[in-house]
């Protein structure tokens, strides 16, 4: 796999030793099981895979190329390069403006950009209407465009499906950048729907089956489908896409579970509807992530953490895997530790960073990230939570027993 060119603050010496040695342990990656480094009273468990994916490195090289090649010239973002604070903090202190927060509000006018600036387009991608948009500005986008290849491929997938006569079930949180560009891109050619769970999943099933009107999908959906979508008309012939960073096993599921409403209803009304394989679109960094983690869950943990930004989706869906087994702490660097009576936490169901006591309990802990975290950041958080357990082996000691 190709090598980036990413800053050296991002990288680190504990965590790449880490994943180099599992690397030449098993470089074909069937090995799921963590990482135990053992320091006597305190054991850590670094999951298999996590951090930087290749979209992530491929957006963070292409950015950073940008600000040296443009020096003098406004350099702007459409809006977070990822879900890091660590990454785009240090973005902003290289010049970079953002032109839009991640849940698309305007933070600079579109009128002020001019053919002279310099506008890169995140790994989430964007929408055609803001391409049109920075089109009609004299703005180029496609030197600087850091797109994931694999969001590319939910939307190659989504053309061809389309050019087919389906509809496809977008799965993904609405209001996600990634989403609203798939959505963006596979109006195009198709009429789409956005579901967000399986809850959601089995509303649409219903339309489906035609149990609930054409109305009630207006008002269920209203805002996440193609304007002039029909439910008794393009409810015919589907497929399922996704938001790469949701839950594998849950679009799995969503498809699985669609596929199974449609075959058992066209063989009971003998009306002809149709089902798409699409389980092609599932980007593999997220599927090998999560197996990472469910096979941390396998362990006897007394807790876990989990490093990463906030508003990482990727992050959230292991930190919602991971407290089904154990205490979980949802951090996004090592200043959130305070003490070991003291962590402050993100909820994922609140969304808000609640202050936990008496939370260092037990010295098997669990350790991973989201996609968008830079192994630099589990570094720091590894030192403090050795420093505050007391740790009676340095760590280069046991970095150096890996081999």
């Amino acid at each position: 796999m190709k090598q980036f060119d990413i800053p050296s603050i991002f990288r680190s010496p504990i965590i790449s030793k880490v994943k180099a040695f599992r690397k030449s342990q098993d470089p074909r990656k069937k090995d799921f099981s963590p990482t135990m480094l053992d320091f006597g009273n305190v054991q850590l468990y670094i999951a298999r895979h996590f951090g930087f994916c290749y979209g992530v490195e491929n957006a963070i090289e292409i950015a950073y190329r940008a600000v040296e090649e443009n020096k003098g010239k406004r350099i702007f973002l459409l809006s977070q390069m990822i879900h890091n604070p660590t990454v785009n903090e240090d973005l902003s202190r290289h010049g970079i403006e953002f032109i839009q927060d991640t849940s698309g509000k305007q933070l600079i006018s579109w009128e002020e950009l001019n053919s002279n600036d310099v506008v890169i387009i995140p790994a989430f991608g964007t929408t055609l209407e803001i391409e049109q948009v920075l089109n009609d500005r004299g703005v180029s986008t496609e030197k600087y465009n850091t797109t994931c290849p694999f969001v590319e491929k939910v939307w190659n997938r989504a053309e061809k499906l389309g050019t087919e006569n389906h509809t496809l079930v977008i799965h993904g949180k609405y209001n996600h950048e990634e989403t609203r560009a798939t959505f963006s891109h596979t109006a195009v050619n198709s009429e789409a729907v956005i579901i967000k769970n399986m809850e959601e999943a089995a509303f649409l099933a219903k339309c489906i089956t035609g149990e609930v009107s054409k109305e009630a999908f207006y008002t269920y959906f209203k805002g996440k489908h193609t304007p002039n979508f029909d439910p008794e008309i393009h409810l015919s012939k589907i497929g399922v896409i996704n938001q790469t960073t949701m839950l594998a096993s849950e679009t799995q599921e969503i498809a699985e579970y669609l596929k199974k409403v449609t075959e058992e209803y066209t063989e009971r009304s003998k009306i002809s509807k149709t089902f798409a394989d699409t389980r092609d679109t599932l980007c593999y960094a997220t599927n090998d992530n999560q197996s990472a983690v469910e096979a941390l869950m396998n362990e006897s943990l007394d807790f876990a953490v989990v490093v990463g930004g906030y508003n990482s989706s990727n992050t959230a869906h292991l930190v919602e895997l991971l407290e089904q087994r154990f205490p979980t702490y949802f951090i996004k660097d090592e200043t959130e530790i305070l003490n070991t009576e003291a962590i402050r936490s993100f909820n994922i169901h609140t969304h808000e960073v609640e202050t936990i006591e008496n939370w260092m309990k037990g010295g098997k802990i669990g350790i991973t990230s989201g996609a968008s975290c830079p192994d630099s950041i589990i570094d720091t958080v590894i030192s403090k939570l050795l420093v505050l357990s007391g740790s009676e082996s340095p760590i280069e000691e046991v970095i150096s027993r890996l081999g």
